[in-house]
This record gives C-alpha cells, structure tokens and sequence, in this order.
C-alpha cells in the first residue's frame, strides 16, 4: 500500500496503565472521540477497555451507538448534542448523557418516557472554559430543573462534570479556580438533592500534572495516544506514541541544481540532487502549510518536505549521495528513537498535535499491531 499508519496496542495499553497509575483512587475513562483521535474508534476502545480503562466517552451520539452496537458494554458517556437528537437511541442502549441546559433535560426526559427506561445523566457545568456548560446562575437553574424529573423518575443525575480551560499550562491561576468552582457547583447539586455517582473534571494534562483535580474519574484522551498534552514541559510521562504514518517512495530520480520542485517552485535545490516522490497529501491529512518544512525520515536519513505539498502527493530532497529507491519507506512521524513526531509537526505546522492525527485521511489504512487476540475485530 502506498500510505498507512500503524497503530501499536502495545503502546496503547501501556499508555492506559500509565495513567490508571496516575489516576490514583479514581476511575479512568478513555476519550475515544473522532475515532479516537484518529486512531480507530472500536480497535482502541477495546484495548483500553481490556487496558483498564472504566468508561469511555465520546463527543458526539453516532460514535457512541457504534460503541454499544459493537457488543461494548463499558459504562459510556456522550455529551455533544442538539435539539432534536436521538436520546431515546441513547437511552435505550444505555449511554450516559450531558445536559447543559434545561432544554436538553426536557428532550432527554421526554426520550426517557417514550422508551420507558431511565435516563443516566452528567450535569455541565461552565467554570470558566467559556464553552459548553451552565454557567453563573443558570447553573441552579440546571440543577433546580433536574430535580422534578428525578422525583418523577424518568432522569438520574449520575454525574457533575466541566472542561479545564488552561489545564495545559501547569502554573496557570484559572486551573486552581476552575477547580474550586467545580467542587462548589457539585456540592451544590448535592444539597439539592443530585445523588452523584462520579465528579470530573480532569483531560489529559490535569491527569498527568493536577492530583487534586482527579475527583471520582479522569478522562485522558491525547495523552492515550502517547502525546503530550503539555509539551512546553520537558516530560514525556513514559508515554508511548500509538500511531506512526509511512509510505513508499513512488519514485526516485536525479535533478540539477536549480531546477524548482512542485507547484510554485517554492524550492529549488542549491545544488544537484536526488528527491523522491510520496505518495501523501493534504487529502490525507498531510498539512498544506508543511510545505518546505515538514519532517521526515527515509532509512537513516533526516529531511523535509520540499516544495508545495499537493493533493495526493509532495516530494522530499534525498541528498544527492541517497541510495533510495522506489518502495523504500517514508516515516513522516512515528515513536520510534530518530523518528520525527507528531509534535514535531505540530511546531513546524503552528498547530497542536491533537490535530495531526485527527487530520489523518479515512483513505490512508489504520494497520493494527500487537493487539491482544481477544481486543481484535
């Protein structure tokens, strides 16, 4: 095949009892979200799951259903919906459910009677992320609208939950505040009478670097993936990167000095040269702005993207004494020493390595390893 990323379970379940560890006396849930971050969205719940991870959660409704109708029976929540979405779906498979605001109670509860089951329910809360969530007073007005659809039965408030700001920036004064606001606003669910199953707050980087923002349930979700949620700290926790993106060199060839490469010719090469050809691009996912910049390995050997990177496909300068030949393989980022990274591309790119792997095309193949025989599809 030309392009693949390898996912390693090995470093994955590695990953997940690392921050189990952690997490100390609270319970773990697996962000597994836009397809797990690109990774594979059953693949990686299972071996997260069979890992020791707790929960999983996911953004949005379908990936949950997809979750649940593969026979996954972890404790699940989802928590990005509108009005008019399948929460009697939800409901009926048992998938726990956010609500930020009244409306979302009163749609959830009417799901509930329409399918005659319960429905588990997290109250958001807004501390100061300024995102999702009630925030100021609309949060008694949550709680306070929460509280007859228990009496009547059809919800139950199993969890409070908000979403870290600056968690990424270890000294930053709003985690401290986020976090002391969290713990008022879930003991003000509980004087109302909100029986709480679990309390959480704490993504990847407050998991790795906040033990008092653990609460009842972490929810790691980069830091699965064996990234680095803070990489401004000079720590890589143990983590191992899961995913690695190759391809083989469609083409190999000489070209003279000055002769300029791609659309643009936005480079030319000082000197004569051997370049190959990958066949990667912004169609899958490769980031158009990595053009002159982006890093890679071929065989022992360092170098960037040179010229613009095109739809399907960009050229790399080899060096004019490169040995390579067609179907030798390019890294563009992996885990292993020498390797470049995802961060590094990240910082060549001015993005966040969240990014590039949830960039990373549905056509390039995910290739699972070392997955345990009973974690397989």
């Amino acid at each position: 095949m030309p392009v693949w990323a390898e996912i390693d379970h090995a470093a994955l379940a590695h990953n997940v009892r690392l921050l189990r560890a952690r997490a100390g006396d609270a319970q773990l849930m697996a962000v597994v979200k836009a397809d797990a971050y690109g990774h594979g969205l059953l693949q990686v719940a299972r071996t997260a799951v069979g890992a020791g991870a707790t929960w999983l959660g996911v953004a949005q409704m379908p990936e949950a259903f997809a979750l649940r109708d593969a026979g996954i029976t972890t404790r699940l929540l989802t928590w990005l919906a509108v009005p008019g979405a399948d929460f009697a779906g939800a409901i009926s498979r048992d998938i726990d459910l956010s609500a930020s605001a009244p409306w979302a109670l009163d749609e959830i509860a009417a799901a509930a009677r329409s399918v005659g089951r319960t429905a588990r329910v997290h109250l958001k809360v807004d501390t100061g992320l300024g995102r999702g969530g009630a925030y100021g007073p609309d949060w008694t007005t949550l709680v306070r609208h929460a509280r007859p659809l228990e009496a009547e039965g059809v919800i139950t408030v199993v969890g409070v939950w908000t979403h870290f700001a600056h968690a990424d920036a270890p000294n930053h004064p709003t985690v401290l505040t986020q976090q002391d606001r969290f713990f008022e606003a879930a003991a003000e669910a509980e004087r109302e009478g909100c029986r709480l199953e679990v309390r959480h707050l704490a993504n990847s980087a407050a998991t790795l670097l906040h033990p008092s923002a653990h609460a009842d349930l972490v929810r790691p979700g980069l830091a699965l993936y064996g990234l680095s949620p803070v990489p401004q700290v000079d720590d890589d926790f143990g983590l191992r990167p899961v995913m690695s993106l190759r391809a083989r060199l469609a083409l190999v060839k000489r070209l003279p000095a000055g002769q300029g490469i791609s659309y643009g010719h936005l480079y030319a090469p000082e000197h004569d040269t051997v370049v190959g050809l990958v066949p990667a691009g912004y169609a899958d996912g490769i980031p158009r702005n990595a053009t002159n910049v982006g890093p890679l390995a071929v065989g022992d050997t360092r170098t960037r993207v040179a010229g613009r990177v095109c739809m399907d496909q960009f050229v790399v300068d080899l060096g004019a004494g490169s040995g390579a030949r067609a179907g030798d393989v390019a890294t563009l980022f992996g885990g292993a020493p020498g390797e470049p990274t995802a961060q590094d591309w990240a910082e060549m790119t001015d993005t966040i390595s969240y990014e590039i792997v949830t960039r990373v095309g549905a056509r390039v193949p995910r290739i699972h390893v070392n997955q345990s025989p009973d974690e397989a599809p």
